[in-house]
């Protein structure tokens, strides 16, 4: 990583996370701790590293789901492997579409082997543009702000903390998601009531 970021910059920074995000098997956490660990430091300017980490990000989310509504599931049932798009992953992204919605465009991010698909389930399913942007696009930013932030903030420690999220912050997920969810749910609610009366 640090040779492609020392010859290509910024710019590596955008195709690595593009990639990434399509579907090959790069590590963007680790991407983006440790360019954030090198703006910390003074290697990268933090603005243009945090503008780089989401333009890649938003630009492959968007490449996925145009391919995903544009070539539809059977040919990603049949050349997705080839992406590193496996039958399991598919399963899993259609299990959690199924049960948390667009939602998933969201926090997809957060669970490696997922954020992969979920742009093509969204194109497959004929997502709207204007929704699928609200949800993956607040995602990326979340997601690039989350690594980015971490290695910045954490310095030359990034790598022990990271290696401590990756283990169990699929976990944190699964408890930190439906409890948002229940308290959007309950805005949501209160102002009806609050309208309606």
């Amino acid at each position: 990583m640090f040779d492609i970021l020392s010859q290509y910059g910024y710019l590596g920074i955008f195709f690595f996370l593009m990639l990434g995000i399509v579907g090959l098997p790069l590590p963007d956490e680790i991407l983006m701790t440790f360019i954030g660990y090198l703006a910390s430091i003074g290697r990268l300017n933090l603005f243009f590293t945090f503008i780089s980490a989401l333009s890649g990000s938003v630009c492959g989310i968007t490449v996925s789901y145009f391919l995903g509504s544009r070539l539809g599931y059977p040919f990603l049932k049949r050349y997705g492997s080839k992406i590193f798009i496996t039958r399991r992953r598919l399963r899993i992204s259609q299990f959690l579409f199924r049960k948390y919605g667009n939602w998933v465009l969201f926090f997809g991010y957060f669970i490696p082997g997922v954020r992969h698909v979920t742009a093509y389930m969204a194109g497959i399913s004929n997502l709207s543009p204007g929704r699928f942007a609200a949800y993956a696009y607040t995602g990326a930013l979340t997601w690039c702000t989350t690594f980015v932030g971490l290695g910045y903030l954490l310095g030359a420690h990034w790598e022990n903390v990271f290696h401590v999220m990756h283990r169990y912050g699929v976990l944190f997920l699964w408890i930190a998601i439906p409890l948002f969810l229940v308290w959007v749910g309950r805005v949501i609610y209160q102002q009806r009531n609050r309208f309606n009366a």
